[in-house]
């Protein structure tokens, strides 16, 4: 009886399968990636050579975060943590999808071993051998997967601190932004509540700067009709007579008053006569700003001023301190602003004697001398007409007319559109009356402008000498500058020279 065999070999051999060569090498020792697609066919998948590992893909970001924090603001800082967390939650959604197609090799693996091992139990020889190494192949492509899962196991941690890292760092971030913006509108606030309280002083400031004007015009309309109305009820001619009648009141107020000192120097002399002081000299003069005193002999026996030394001083009612009038060495004197309120005395030295003249009471104020410079404070510059007599010590030949600007800020003297003298209020300028220089002196003041500069101005009259001499100290007093006449003690070379 003969057996029949079915002999698989031939099958093996003449069917499907063929021979492996045993010089075939493969291009890589990792088993390909597939991927299961429609009508559950198996397709490669190509790796790109260009893909970057996700650990690398975070380490990168970290390190770009780290390196720009120092120079980020609050608001892009937030914002690249913000970027950094999508990343995070990107990469684990890929990590994820890996994990997904990792369980997909595992179940294709393990589907070609088993047809390895079914075709194993068929096939014989030569072909086995090759079953038998593709089986290890695929066993080892196994293992490679697993430890590539463990790497993914492991990434996946890395990425999910990182993630909460990130989280937490933008979550600080916004909180921080949220601070710098609520610090930053609240600033805004108070610089528009302080913008507001400015507007509204300037709005006042401006609402009482138009109601004043408005009443200093009312005021200044009401004047003007009042003198219109008083010119309309004096004629011309009584206007005349009545300015004929104030001089001839001024000449005999000035008389009355002569008398006056005449007969307080009378009672001086009759209570020095037990004392048996010689009644050699006496000052002549009224006063008052704006005329001059002058040293009179009225004895034979008196010595001639030009061979004596003569001194004035004025003393101060509140202490009785004598202060020297620096460059007042001639026998006229006439008083300045300064006098006002005070005493002058007058030394008188000779070989033989020494005598002291005072005054019989304080200087007083000129009439309407205050109310008139109140006036020209107001004004932004005064002009004067002046003529200037002495330039640097020397007498000056010409006469002509030159102008004093005395402004709130300098001083100016021209003549015409020439500039003499332009200097602004210092320290080093000195403005006083002259001490000196006959019956003139009241009308003249020594105006130091600048080192190397210096000239003697007489005026038209002494009210506007006067007033020059205050308006320009009341001026460099707004500048926190003292204008006076030279102080021997701090300058002995600035002494101011007395002209005759």
């Amino acid at each position: 009886m003969t057996r029949i065999t079915r002999d698989f070999g031939d099958t093996m051999q003449k069917g499907a399968l063929r021979a492996v060569s045993a010089d075939v090498v493969f291009a890589s020792t990792r088993f390909p990636s597939y991927k299961i697609g429609a009508n559950n066919q198996i397709i490669e998948t190509k790796d790109d050579p260009k893909v970057i590992s996700m650990k690398q893909v975070v380490a990168r970001e970290t390190a770009q975060l780290l390196e720009q924090q120092k120079r980020l603001s609050v608001r892009d800082l937030a914002h690249k943590f913000e970027k950094g967390l999508a990343a995070a939650a990107k990469l684990s959604e890929e990590a994820r999808l890996r994990e997904a197609a990792s369980l997909e090799k595992h179940v294709l693996l393990k589907k070609l071993r088993d047809a390895l091992e079914s075709l194993k139990g068929c096939a014989s020889g030569r072909n086995k051998d090759d079953i038998v190494e593709a089986i290890a192949m695929v066993e080892a492509l196994a293992v490679q997967l697993t430890q590539r899962e463990g790497e993914l196991i492991q990434e996946k941690s890395e990425v999910k601190k990182l993630a909460s890292f990130l989280k937490q760092a933008s979550e600080e971030a916004k909180k921080l932004v949220d601070e710098e913006r609520a610090f930053a509108r609240a600033e805004i606030e108070n610089a528009r509540t302080a913008v507001q309280r400015v507007e509204e002083a300037l709005q006042e400031h401006e609402r009482i700067s138009r109601t004043t004007g408005k009443q200093d015009l009312e005021q200044l309309m009401k004047e003007v009709q009042e003198a219109r109305r008083i010119k309309m009820l004096h004629q011309p001619s009584k206007v005349m007579d009545m300015e004929h009648e104030l001089r001839a009141l001024r000449a005999q107020l000035e008389e009355k008053s002569r008398h006056y000192v005449r007969l307080q120097k009378e009672l001086g002399r009759i209570k020095r006569g037990g004392d048996n002081v010689p009644y050699l000299y006496e000052l002549e003069g009224t006063e008052v700003l704006g005329s001059y005193l002058e040293i009179q002999p009225c004895s034979e026996n008196a010595t001639c001023l030009s061979k004596c030394s003569i001194q004035w001083y004025r003393i101060s009612s509140e202490c009785a301190k004598r202060e020297l009038i620096s460059g007042a060495t001639k026998s006229v004197y006439a008083p300045e602003p300064f006098d006002v309120g005070h005493v002058l005395q007058v030394d008188i030295i000779s070989e033989s004697e020494n005598i002291t003249l005072s005054t019989t009471g304080p200087i007083d104020p000129a009439a309407g001398l205050g109310t008139y410079v109140e006036a020209l404070v107001r004004k932004h510059d005064t002009e004067f007409n002046v003529v200037v007599t002495h330039m640097n010590d020397l007498l000056h030949s010409s006469e002509s007319i030159h102008v004093l600007h005395v402004g709130k800020m300098r001083m100016k003297l021209s003549k015409g559109k020439a500039t003499i003298a332009k200097e602004y209020y210092s320290s080093s300028m000195q403005l006083c009356g002259v001490r000196g220089g006959g019956n003139a002196a009241a009308q003249a003041v020594f105006w130091k402008a600048k080192q190397g500069l210096s000239v003697v101005l007489a005026f038209e009259t002494e009210r506007d000498r006067n007033a020059a001499l205050m308006l320009a100290r009341r001026f460099a007093f707004d500048c926190n500058i003292t204008l006076s006449g030279p102080n021997d003690r701090s300058r002995a070379d600035d002494r101011l020279p007395s002209w005759s």
